[in-house]
């Protein structure tokens, strides 16, 4: 994988979690109907997504640090809910992992050089 795929793989991702948190706290499955304040969770993924869309490395290293938060929710979510929600988690999980990889990954090949 080249560099530039792993850039765009790490956005794909980070934009696809901001849209699941928001879908799913504020549509899909909120805790509480209309909506619940578990939305502003996305809050703390919109800090880095200039740096990651513009491929910023330092971003990129210490972005692998916070994505554990969300595949800890994802993880404790999936065992604790069930249906719709527990799907969600599951989603969050998966692009929390993709999201992991292709950063560490990034960094790998850049710094390689």
């Amino acid at each position: 994988m080249t560099p530039a795929r792993l850039q765009f793989v790490a956005s794909a991702s980070l934009i696809a979690l901001i849209l699941l948190g928001l879908a799913w706290e504020l549509w899909l499955a909120p805790l509480r109907p209309g909506g619940s304040w578990l939305v502003l969770k996305v809050l703390p993924l919109l800090v880095p997504l200039f740096g990651i869309l513009r491929g910023k490395l330092y971003t990129y290293r210490w972005f692998t640090l916070l994505i554990w938060l969300y595949f800890t929710e994802g993880v404790v979510r999936v065992w604790s809910e069930t249906g719709v929600s527990a799907w969600l988690a599951g989603i969050e999980v998966a692009l929390s992992l993709q999201l992991f990889a292709a950063a560490v990954l990034y960094v790998r090949l850049r710094t390689r050089g």
